[in-house]
C-alpha cells in the first residue's frame, strides 16, 4: 500500500500503554517496516523534534501528562515544521477537532471509531496534503515577491471603495508617498481634478467587465508632479472582496520624447520647404541673368545684369544662412542626445 520509497517514519506521542499498542498494531498490519517513535509526553516529544530528527508524520494524543488540548497543539505546531500532525483523541468534541484543523492539523481522529486502514489513509493523505500545501505557500511566496519586488509600480485596491489595499515597494519609491499614507487614500487621491470624472467613467465601465484593460492616465506623485502614466488592470479577489491589480508604467520622459521629435520633424519640414521652394527663386534669377549675359544682349546694360546677379546672390545666401539656422536649431535641441540615450 505505500508509496514511499523508504521506511515510512513515525513518532507516535501518547501516555495510554493500551493506546499505543493498539495504534502500533495497526500500522504495523498495514506498513512494511515502519519506523517508530514513541514518547510518553510532550517534554520528550520536544526534545526529539529540537535535535532535528525527521519524521513522516506525527500522531499526537491530545491529552497528555505536561500538556493538553489547545495549548499542546499550538507547541507541537510551532515545533513540527513541515511535518503533519494527526490529532489522536477519545474526547468527542467537533468544535475543538474544527479547532485544531483550523489552527494547522492535518487530522483529527476519534480513538473509539479507530481502525487501520483508517489510520493508515489519514497518514497518507495528511502527508500528501502537507506536500500540497507547501507548494501552495511557495507558490503564494513567490507571487508575493513578483509583486513586491517588481521594478515597476504596482497595487491593488478595491473595486467598491477604491481605497488602495496593497502597494508595492516601487509605488512608495516612485509616487514618494509612504505604505502606511497609500493605505488611507484612494485611487481619486493620485488622479488630477479635472480627470477624475473620466477615471470613474473607466472604472465604471470595467466594473461588470471581468476583464484585463490598459488605459493612458495622468497621475499625481506626492511631490505635485504630474506624470503621464500607462496603467495594464486585471480583475483579482483580494481578501474575499472584488479588487483590481494594477501595473503602472511611467511614460512621462517617453512622451516627452515624442514631443522633441515631433517638433523636429516640424522644423525639418520647414526645413524641406524652404529648399524647394524659396531656393528656388534667387537661383531661377541667376540662372536667367547667366543665360542674357551668355547671349550678351546688348538692350540690358551690363550694371543692371550684375546687380540683379548680386542681389540674387544676397538673397540665396540669406536663404541658405536661414537653413543653417534651423538645421541648428534641430542638432541642438536640449533633449534629443540626453533623451535618446535612454532609449537606446
Amino acid at each position: 500500500m505505500t508509496f514511499f520509497t523508504h521506511d515510512i517514519q513515525l513518532l507516535i506521542i501518547e501516555d495510554n500503554p493500551g493506546d499505543y499498542c493498539l495504534i502500533k498494531e495497526y500500522i504495523d498490519e498495514q506498513l512494511r517496516n515502519p519506523v517508530i517513535r514513541h514518547v510518553l509526553n510532550f517534554a520528550q516529544a520536544k526534545d526529539l523534534l529540537q535535535r532535528e530528527i525527521q519524521f513522516d508524520a506525527i500522531l499526537l494524543d491530545l491529552s497528555l501528562p505536561d500538556l493538553s488540548g489547545t495549548a499542546l497543539v499550538e507547541e507541537m505546531i510551532a515545533l513540527s515544521g513541515i511535518i503533519p500532525i494527526i490529532v489522536l483523541t477519545g474526547i468527542v468534541d467537533k468544535e475543538f477537532g474544527i479547532k485544531t484543523l483550523s489552527m494547522g492539523v492535518l487530522d483529527y481522529l476519534l480513538k473509539d471509531e479507530l481502525n487501520g486502514p483508517q489510520l493508515i489513509r489519514s497518514i497518507f493523505y495528511s502527508i500528501e496534503r502537507k506536500k500540497i500545501n507547501i507548494k501552495l505557500h511557495s507558490s503564494e511566496e513567490n507571487y508575493r515577491n513578483l509583486f513586491q519586488y517588481s521594478p515597476q509600480p504596482m497595487w491593488v485596491f478595491d473595486l467598491e471603495s477604491l481605497y488602495f489595499v496593497h502597494v508595492n515597494d516601487a509605488a512608495v519609491n516612485h509616487y514618494g508617498f509612504t505604505n502606511a499614507e497609500f493605505l488611507g487614500m484612494t485611487i481619486r487621491d493620485i488622479i488630477p481634478t479635472n480627470d477624475i470624472a473620466a477615471f470613474e467613467d473607466i472604472i465604471e465601465s470595467h466594473k461588470m467587465n471581468l476583464a484585463y484593460f490598459t488605459a493612458l492616465v495622468h497621475h499625481v506623485r506626492k511631490d505635485g508632479k504630474l506624470i503621464h502614466v500607462d496603467i495594464q488592470s486585471n480583475p483579482i479577489i483580494y481578501n474575499g472582496r472584488k479588487a483590481r491589480l494594477v501595473l503602472a508604467t511611467d511614460i512621462s520622459d517617453r512622451m516627452q520624447y515624442i514631443k522633441a521629435i515631433e517638433e523636429q520633424n516640424k522644423k525639418l519640414q520647414e526645413i524641406a520647404w524652404i529648399q524647394s521652394h524659396v531656393v528656388r527663386a534667387p537661383l531661377a534669377r541667376l540662372m536667367g541673368t547667366i543665360e542674357v549675359l551668355k547671349h550678351q544682349n546688348q538692350d540690358i546694360p551690363a550694371n543692371a545684369l550684375f546687380d540683379s546677379i548680386l542681389s540674387s546672390a544676397d538673397e540665396l545666401d540669406g536663404v541658405l544662412r536661414e537653413i543653417v539656422k534651423k538645421s541648428e536649431q534641430v542638432k541642438n535641441n536640449p533633449s534629443d542626445e540626453t533623451q535618446c540615450s535612454n532609449y537606446r
